[in-house]
């Protein structure tokens, strides 16, 4: 007998990103390239240790820990005939949709449905978050509160006569911790199957869940609109349960939804490369291309309208039949000029499409207007990039939850004649250990011995040191030299927000990411700004940087200073002479983690530049919270230490191509 496929909590998310993606995921010939591994999801953002806190707030409750859906769910009915009793991770079914509920209260006849989210939200704030200013679902919020919909749905379908009342539970931005190390009283371990898991403590105390750090939300309201059609334009064609009933039929008939592509293909998962073609495997997104557009291979030889970067009108123009990027005109794009140095957002558009229709593969290059901001830098150079996370669980007493935590940078110095040296670096990883005031300490150190200008890649490094100047603000305990610090912070970079810091420094960090937009683009790097992009398109382009780093010149002990690579090649390239991407050239920064799954944490996604570096937010929670051998721990503190050293260095080719271009 088959195993029945139900319409899970994730499958009815995926139904409602794409119909479609429910007849290729699980199936092994539409390779999926998005992260399968649940925990290691969970393990960055730390969702798993909100979900065992939440249960401390919510105590007393009964664990089914089945992976069976049929015997979880008799598990659950069981306990359900109790009168009043919690349950962690209830299994519900109704016909072929299947729950796992986060925590399920159930007092008498009333059932408490409680989701619980590794998000965050501010109660100081007066009004809730889930509407936006015309009194819509706010879009950011939708997922969670569409989920919260479809379990409420289930359960109210598989318990009739009982009154449902939903809740979401989420980290409270306005709570401050109470005690010093509550995070480590959460800790990843492994059971008698090897499998991870969060346990808690025993030392945990009353003390340390004095202060809520989650709030119970009640969302009836927000479910309510869902189930009516309100607040979205999500459900117009069926409605909200005959939208269910439509995914659920087709998921369990295995049946393809017809396709409707649009600017969401962007992000499409199930893709294949053509060695993955050649070997029998199909991509998804090509075969939804070919049905609805007629695509033929040659098709699909030219860059489509999803390429092309920063374009927010994809699915106007997919509609109108405009789906290559040669498609794209200037009355598209709405050109215009901004009145600032070099290429504006639209300019840059138009000059990616133009290079793309012609075959036009030349590096276009801003000489004159980069000449003119690099007359403006002071030497020496320096270079510098942040690792950083947030954690739900703070470290430290009276710190709120997800609080930026700086845990490791690097540094690269730059000469006026041209010479260069990894100068420095931090890495901070110890068990319980908040980094964020010696990490600033260090960098001061690192910093303040002259007035060279500093570069960053995108505005985190700046983001970053503006909240550590807000945590030194608002700390219980500040060190001795605050004053110095937050001197420091001010020294370089800029503040101009809505929370009242308003400086601009001389010597403020300057931005190569933004450089690159206004005065550079390769069509290498397929629209893309990330810095993994734009390195190996400078790597290929540049005679300069082949001929100097296809040499082991870095790290060795008359060549380039290094503090953790010796007589290191950055240039190798494959049998078509090409310059392999460096950052594969590095050894794996986990042993345990598959390839598929470590290089998706390795990917950058240039969108939301304050996420990248998902390997260094993983390998750090893990340094923090899981029990490692000591071959492990300094392992991955070595993997960090040149990831991060990579990602400086980089800024400095980069610079260094430039330099060699311009004179």
């Amino acid at each position: 007998m088959p195993k029945p496929r139900y319409l899970t909590k994730s499958r009815f998310k995926l139904g409602m990103e794409c119909p479609t993606k429910l007849y290729y995921t699980g199936n092994p010939l539409y390779p999926d390239k998005s992260i399968d591994d649940p925990f290691l999801i969970a393990l960055a953002d730390g969702g798993y240790q909100v979900g065992e806190l939440a249960k401390q707030y919510i105590p007393g409750g009964h664990e089914i820990t089945s992976t069976i859906h049929a015997d979880a769910e008799r598990e659950t009915m069981a306990l359900l005939q109790q009168e009043n009793v919690i349950i962690y991770e209830a299994a519900i079914r109704f016909e072929s949709l299947f729950i796992r509920i986060d925590i399920l209260k159930k007092e008498g006849n009333r059932l408490n449905l409680i989701e619980v989210k590794s998000k965050s939200f501010d109660s100081a704030d007066e009004d809730l978050p889930f509407l936006n200013t015309k009194g819509a679902l706010a879009s950011s919020w939708k997922p969670y509160l569409y989920d919260i919909a479809y379990q409420a749905h289930v359960l109210k379908s598989a318990m009739p006569g009982h009154i449902i009342s939903s809740y979401l539970m989420i980290a409270d931005k306005a709570a401050k911790c109470p005690t010093d190390g509550l995070n480590q009283k959460f800790r990843i371990r492994r059971d008698h199957r090897n499998r991870k898991m969060v346990t808690v403590d025993t030392a945990l105390s009353a003390a340390d869940l004095s202060v809520p750090l989650l709030a119970v939300l009640p969302v009836d309201e927000y479910v309510g609109m869902i189930w009516n059609g309100a607040g979205t334009d999500d459900f117009i064609e069926r409605g909200f349960e005959a939208t269910i009933a439509w995914l659920a039929e087709a998921y369990a008939k295995n049946e393809k939804i017809a396709p409707s592509p649009g600017g969401k293909c962007r992000d499409c998962s199930f893709t294949c490369n053509d060695e993955e073609l050649q070997k029998g495997l199909k991509s998804g997104f090509r075969e939804c291309w070919r049905e609805t557009f007629n695509w033929t291979d040659r098709d699909f030889k030219e860059e489509s309208v999803l390429a092309l970067w920063d374009f927010r009108k994809k699915d106007e123009a997919i509609a109108s039949g405009k789906r290559k990027l040669a498609d794209i005109s200037e009355d598209d794009l709405g050109l215009k000029g901004d009145e600032k140095p070099g290429l504006s957002r639209s300019q840059r558009q138009l000059l990616q499409i133009k290079k793309s229709r012609s075959g036009n593969t030349e590096p276009y290059f801003d000489r004159e207007n980069l000449a003119a901001e690099m007359e403006q830098w002071t030497y020496p150079l320096h270079f510098i990039d942040f690792e950083t996370t947030i954690n739900p669980i703070p470290f430290t007493k009276g710190v709120a939850p997800y609080e930026m935590i700086g845990f490791q940078y690097s540094h690269h110095f730059v000469e006026r004649d041209g010479s260069v040296r990894h100068a420095g670096e931090y890495l901070c990883a110890e068990p319980g250990v908040f980094p964020n005031f010696s990490f600033v300490r260090a960098l001061k150190k690192e910093l303040e011995v002259d007035k060279g200008t500093i570069f960053r890649y995108s505005n985190h490094e700046n983001t970053v040191l503006l909240a550590i100047y807000r945590q030194l603000a608002a700390s219980e305990n500040p060190p001795k030299d605050i004053a110095d610090l937050q001197k420091f912070i001010v020294s370089i970079t800029h503040a101009d927000d809505n929370k009242g810091l308003f400086w601009e420094s001389p010597r403020n960090m300057v931005d190569l990411w933004y450089l690159v937009k206004r005065y550079y683009y390769d069509p290498y790097t397929k629209g893309s700004n990330s810095i993994k992009y734009v390195l190996p398109a400078v790597l290929n382009s540049s005679d300069f940087l082949k001929q100097k780093y296809s040499k082991p010149v870095y790290g060795a002990s008359s060549g380039i200073p290094s503090l953790n690579f010796r007589d290191w090649k950055w240039i190798e390239t494959d049998d078509s002479g090409i310059v392999k991407d460096p950052y594969s050239l590095l050894p794996k920064l986990f042993n345990d983690i598959d390839e598929k799954n470590q290089a998706l944490l390795l990917s950058s996604d240039e969108d939301n530049l304050i996420k990248n570096g998902g390997a260094a937010m993983t390998a750090f929670a893990r340094l923090q919270f899981e029990e490692m051998s000591d071959y492990e721990r300094p392992e991955i503190k070595v993997g960090l230490k040149k990831y991060c050293e990579l990602d400086t260095m980089a800024m400095v080719m980069i610079y260094e191509a430039w330099r060699e271009w311009i004179y």
